[in-house]
């Protein structure tokens, strides 16, 4: 009787332990559900918002690395979301309207996400633009070129070069595209622009004339 009570203790004591365990095995199961919305908002977090570093020129809702100057543009510094980067594009959200990132032409050179990063940027270039001479500030709204303008100011015009025509940013000068077959040439004297130079039509069609 004695070795059976004690049986009966042991057993009463795993039962209890098994039901003091139920919760915690209910909580654990539990926790990748409750995480999940965490992880989702970590993703979110990770996406980059940003600005326009410079003038965007698109066709729909195709901005590509091309960036034609005859082309339509978004004006730098409008408000732009990365949601994904897929293979050579991003899809992006820009001042609420829907549109995608094409990497056509610099893939040898750098990546999409590097690219990306380059024309989503985090502080609205806005701000500098603001304190720029009036003429210059003016160039850069029409998405046009002044000779004097600096590096900064030219990207912020008419946005980066292609880096598989440019590969390095501090040759004698950068060459852009009007269209698909009008490139100009944008020539330097140190920091600023010494010289517009292309097809007498593409140049003045870049060349700002206002005051």
């Amino acid at each position: 009787m004695k070795n059976s009570s004690v049986f009966q203790h042991v057993r009463l004591v795993l039962a209890l332990l098994v039901i003091a365990a139920l919760p915690a095995c209910k909580g654990s199961d539990s926790k990748p559900d409750e995480n999940k919305p965490a992880a989702e908002a970590r993703k979110e977090t990770a996406l980059r918002n940003g600005f326009a570093c410079c003038n965007l020129h698109y066709e729909g809702d195709w901005i590509s690395d091309s960036n034609l100057a005859q082309l339509a543009f978004i004006p730098a510094g409008t408000p732009i979301k990365v949601k994904k980067i897929e293979g050579y594009r991003a899809y992006v959200d820009v001042d609420g309207k829907a549109m995608r990132l094409g990497h056509d032409y610099g893939r040898e050179q750098e990546t999409t996400e590097q690219w990306v990063n380059k024309i989503v940027v985090l502080e609205d270039p806005k701000l500098k633009i603001a304190k720029f001479p009036p003429l210059t500030r003016k160039a850069i709204e029409a998405g046009k070129l002044l000779k004097g303008m600096t590096k900064e100011q030219v990207i912020m015009a008419v946005g980066h070069p292609q880096t598989n025509e440019n590969p390095r940013l501090d040759g004698p000068y950068w060459r852009y595209w009007w269209s698909s077959f009008g490139p100009y040439y944008v020539y330097w004297s140190g920091n600023k622009v010494s010289k517009i130079d292309g097809h007498s039509e593409t140049v003045g069609n870049m060349t700002y004339k206002g005051k």
